[in-house]
């Protein structure tokens, strides 16, 4: 005899089923819109509209990473949330901290991540990786900002089952692509992790140096404590020594300065 929690269960199952087909009922009509924008200017607006009747979020971008180049930045959807010093930083560098282009760098297999199978402490985001031309990466971001629940499972399965959609979508729409200056040597792996030991090492203890890669890394303040098995009111003490003796005030400048000791 089945008990009462598992009835009930199964019918939350066929509830959440029910919901899921509805939202895509209206999908192919979507579908439709996304193939006509191919080779268009509309292609990334329409799959922003399209992706935000199945779920809400508030911000998007896309990328291109191509190999031994900067990122060429494809599509804005940040509709004003990021200024345009951060994205500036961004291209010029900052992006070799990123989890997506290191996702991409070491090319992960196309498909939809949340941002936490990528970086730590980031539950806000979803992404589409995909393949363009040869040598060639993209990362399609939906985004939610600070403060809002990050994507649930049931969210997370819509997208997927429409991801092939964006995928080839995205695929055909910039599969000829290709960056326009001339390759440049980036440094990865093992010029990272000496770039990483090396920074601030005459200014740093070696607590501050273990607790300053972690922050670079993507780290939060309760993360680095969790990790370290220290309380987080002694790693707010180390960022405040640490910014003391960069004589810098944010982890935007902190950033900046990792950024100028990586390309010397």
């Amino acid at each position: 005899m089945r008990s009462e929690s598992a009835v009930q269960h199964g019918r939350e199952l066929g509830s959440e089923a029910a919901g899921m087909m509805a939202q895509l009922a209206s999908w192919p009509q979507h579908t439709a819109e996304i193939m006509a924008g191919i080779g268009g200017t509309e292609l990334p607006r329409a799959l922003d509209r399209s992706l935000a009747q199945l779920v809400p979020f508030d911000m998007t971008v896309i990328f291109a990473y191509p190999d031994g180049a900067k990122p060429i930045y494809l599509h804005d959807g940040f509709y004003g949330h990021v200024p345009g010093q951060a994205l500036g930083r961004y291209l010029t560098g900052a992006y070799l901290l990123d989890p997506f282009y290191t996702a991409c760098a070491r090319r992960v297999p196309p498909g939809l991540y949340r941002m936490r199978e990528l970086a730590p402490d980031a539950f806000f985001s979803g992404v589409y990786v995909n393949s363009l031309a040869a040598g060639c990466m993209a990362s399609y971001s939906l985004m939610r900002r600070n403060g809002r629940p990050p994507f649930s499972e049931a969210e997370l399965s819509l997208l997927r089952h429409v991801e092939p959609v964006v995928r080839q979508a995205i695929h055909l729409h910039w599969k000829d692509l290709r960056p326009a200056g001339p390759p440049r040597e980036m440094p990865r792996g093992a010029a990272m992790e000496h770039a990483f030991e090396s920074f601030a090492d005459t200014l740093l203890s070696v607590r501050e140096q273990r607790i300053v890669q972690m922050i670079l890394r993507g780290h939060s303040s309760h993360s680095i404590a969790a990790r370290l098995g220290i309380a987080e009111g002694t790693v707010k003490n180390h960022r405040k020594s640490i910014y003391a003796k960069l004589e810098i005030s944010s982890q935007q400048e902190l950033f900046a300065l990792f950024i100028r000791h990586l390309f010397g």
